[in-house]
Order: structure tokens, then sequence, then C-alpha cells
């Protein structure tokens, strides 16, 4: 592609496109979630919805990444900034001699709760019968006006209320028993708030969702009331920073996420997050199940989903485990190095990378000791992984890791060190056998994906038949 020297005026011009109405031209799918739009894509990890969009700006919940359009295209599309441009404003780039135009702010829509119905028969019919959820907890939140059934169409509808008590957002549920469920966040409300209790005591339990706050209230109902509780609806943690903020007695969080890929990824997400703020009393407890609710299904003998193991990271755990050490010296450990990238023989380098960590921090120690020490970095490595970093596409990885290796064959030139020269040469040996690891496991998945395509038969082809 030849270079094009762009415009400040059409750079900025890129960055003022209105993402929601481009990516639909694109054929992308976006669903509405109160004032922004959730992105809704498969690869060939599954479904993902974690980026929302307002406007020109973006952010990407999972990844904690985000900005204008420009950035969007490189970082989802993979596209370098020529090309991102060219997308942008169209596959003719000539120049400008027209302002650009001011970028319109968005009506802000009016959040209006739905009208009541006279009663709640069919909420507490629907979450007693069919979610097994206690009464009296349907009741407590149904007296604090958190909880109510929807007039139009019977929906469960719940509230979240800012510090004053006035509603700030809702979330509806549909209360059938048959065909597919139906829920939605209210147009107008701010995410912000959510659906939750306040207790008194220093302890936060977050979930994803309301019924699944609710069940678990039904499976531990001593004492409740004394702590608080928040449902994210969905994996956004908007909600559970506002209410830290405005709660500062809570100090211990328990993330109760889904036991899937999903609730293991906002698990790990949102513990980094609050880390990052300073929250360092923090744990997570999982359901057995799936979900807190399938949880209550089990108890009761009706059918339930079970836990859905996350597959990048059951595999990052495995290549982990199965690394072996060797003793190696600076030279030899060089030329196992470049010949292993060179090879692609990714789990391979992680295992010499490893090992050169090990030896320069622990270079006055015996072969047992190293051992040791060795099987202490393969553990670490398993418990600090978190797969949701890596829900960027290939390339990123694969950029990421050549960096890495560049940085540490030049640094192995160095004969002579200090001891925290040493500590570092040891710091960055380790930080690339963990991103050879996950490029590795990256390879492992595609590989798993491909094959699994493969062994898919087409369905045969037919016809409709109009009578």
């Amino acid at each position: 592609m030849p270079y094009i020297p762009y415009t400040d005026e059409q750079k900025q011009l890129a960055n003022s496109v209105d993402l929601p109405t481009f990516l639909r031209m694109r054929g992308e799918t976006l669903v509405p979630v109160g004032r922004e739009f959730k992105l809704v894509y498969h690869d060939g990890y599954g479904k993902h919805d974690s980026i929302t969009i307002s406007g020109s700006r973006w952010y990407d919940h999972k990844n904690q990444i985000g900005g204008g359009p420009i950035k969007f295209m490189r970082e989802h599309y993979g596209m370098n900034f020529q090309e991102a441009m060219q997308a942008l404003l169209g596959h003719s780039a000539l120049p400008l001699t027209h302002e650009v135009p001011p970028v319109m702010a968005k009506e802000k829509k009016e959040f209006k709760l739905p009208e009541a119905n006279d009663n709640m028969h069919r909420v507490y019919a629907y979450l007693i019968k069919q979610r097994f959820i206690a009464p009296e907890v349907i009741t407590h939140f149904a007296k604090r006006k958190l909880l109510y059934e929807d007039k139009k169409h019977h929906n469960a509808v719940f509230v979240g209320v800012d510090g004053n008590g006035i509603p700030r957002q809702a979330h509806k549920r549909s209360t059938t028993t048959f065909g597919n469920s139906f829920r939605q966040t209210i147009e107008g409300s701010d995410t912000k708030y959510s659906f939750a209790h306040f207790g008194k005591s220093n302890m936060l339990f977050v979930f994803e969702a309301p019924i699944d706050m609710m069940s678990f209230l039904t499976l531990y109902p001593k004492d409740w009331e004394q702590h608080s509780y928040i449902a994210m609806n969905g994996v956004y943690e908007s909600a559970v920073l506002t209410a830290l903020e405005e709660h500062p007695n809570l100090k211990q969080i328990i993330i109760c996420t889904d036991n899937d890929e999903g609730g293991i990824d906002a698990a790990d997400r949102l513990a980094d997050i609050l880390s990052e703020r300073g929250y360092d009393t923090l744990s997570r407890y999982p359901p057995n199940n799936k979900d807190w609710n399938e949880d209550l299904k089990e108890l009761h003998g009706v059918p339930f989903l079970p836990a859905v193991p996350h597959r990048r990271l059951v595999e990052y755990e495995k290549q982990a485990e199965s690394l072996q050490y060797y003793p190696c010296g600076i030279e030899k450990l060089r030329s196992q190095l470049n010949a292993a990238f060179r090879n692609g023989q990714y789990r391979y380098l992680a295992e010499y990378a490893l090992a050169g960590s090990v030896f320069f921090s622990q270079k006055t120690a015996s072969n047992q000791d190293c051992d040791r020490a060795f099987s202490l970095s393969k553990q670490r490595l398993g418990m600090l992984y978190h797969p949701y970093r890596d829900r960027c596409r290939s390339t990123v990885l694969y950029r990421d890791l050549s960096a890495k290796i560049a940085d540490v064959m030049q640094d192995l030139k160095n004969y002579a060190r200090t001891e925290e020269q040493t500590r570092i040469t040891a710091d960055k040996l380790y930080d690339l056998a963990d991103c050879a690891l996950r490029v590795s496991v990256d390879e492992a998945l595609s590989e798993q994906s491909q094959t699994q395509e493969e062994e898919i038969e087409p369905e045969p082809d037919f016809e409709l038949q109009l009578e």
C-alpha cells in the first residue's frame, strides 16, 4: 500500500466517525445498552460482547483499552494506520478543502421506569417456582421498590438507585417459562448504578446478574442483610466502582461471578481494576456449577448447567505444568532461545526462558535448588495468568513476543552485570517465558478450533415447502 501523508484535518475527520453507524455498514452486530451500544462478534474462541461504543468513542472492558475510531480499526481489525485511515475516510483520500464537521452530541434519552403492575403475582411465581428464590428474599427487594412487575408485559424489573434512593438504572427480564427469555436494560439507564443491597459490614459480594445475587442470598440466608451485594448486569465494573466510592466502609470484596469463561474473565479483570485502585482484600468465590441459580436448581433436583472450564486457562496451566528444567549457561541459553524462536517452537522457548530466569535468580544455588525454583516458577505462571488479557488477535501476541525476545537477546550480550541488573535479566526471561507460553496456547487453541470445524458435517440443503 503506498504511503499517504494524511493531514491533521483528515485524522480529525477519521476520529470523528460515528462508530455505531460505521460498524453497522460493515455488517457488525450492535446491541443497545442504555445510552451505549455493545459490539457482539464471534471468533475462534466464541462469542464476545465486552466492547461498548458511544458515538466516536469505544472501550473494551475485558482488555481495558479504548479510544477513537482509528485505534479501534487497528486493535479490533488488526489494520495498520494507513489501512485504518482508508477504511474510515473511504478508499479515495483526497486533500480536504472543507472544514471538519463538528462532532454532534447525541440526544440524551430520558430514563423512565416502566409502569408498575397492581401486583407481583407473575414475578413471585417465576422467581419461586422456576428459579427457586426464597420468597422472603423477593419480598425484601419488593418492599424497597427495587423489584417489581411491569404492567404492560409482566416482566420482572430490577432497579438500581443512587445514594439518595432515586432510581437511576433498571433491567427487565421476562417471566415467561417458554421460548427465549427476554432481557433488556431500560433506555437511558445510568450504568454507574445497579440492583444492590448495602449493609453495615465491610464485605461486598459482586455478581453478574440480579437472579445470581438473589440465588446466593437464598443459599446463604444467615444474617445476609448485614453485608452488601451488587449485580453488575453483565461483566462491567462501573456500578461496583460507584458503590465503593459511595460506601467507604466496603473494604473486603468477594467476586462471585459465573463459573464459565465470561465469569472467570470478569473476575480477573475486576480484581486487576480494584487492585490498581488500592483494594487489596480481594477474593474469588465461584459457584459449583455455571452460576448460583444452577446451584439452586441442583439443590432442588432439577436439570442444571454444570461449570464451563475456561479453555484458554486450562491449556495454559497444562502447558506450564509440562515445562521441564534444563541447566544452562549464557551462551547455551542464547543459542536455545534464538533457535526456538526462529523455528516457531514457542513451548520450548518458554521452557528455555524460564530455565534462564532460574539461572540468573539462583546463580549460587545447587541443581536441586534450581529444580525446586523452576517448579515454583511454573506454579507462579499458572497462578498469575489472567486469560482475559489475551482476548486479542494473534498478531498482537506475536508482536509482543518479538519485542520481548529482541530485548532479552540484547540483554544477554552483557556479561558483566550488577546484582540489580541480574535481577532485571531474570525478570525479563520470566516475562519472555510467559509471553511464549501465551503464543503457544493461542496456536494450540486455533488448531483445536480448526479441527472441530473440520469434523462438523455440513447440514443437507432443503427447500421451504409452502402449502
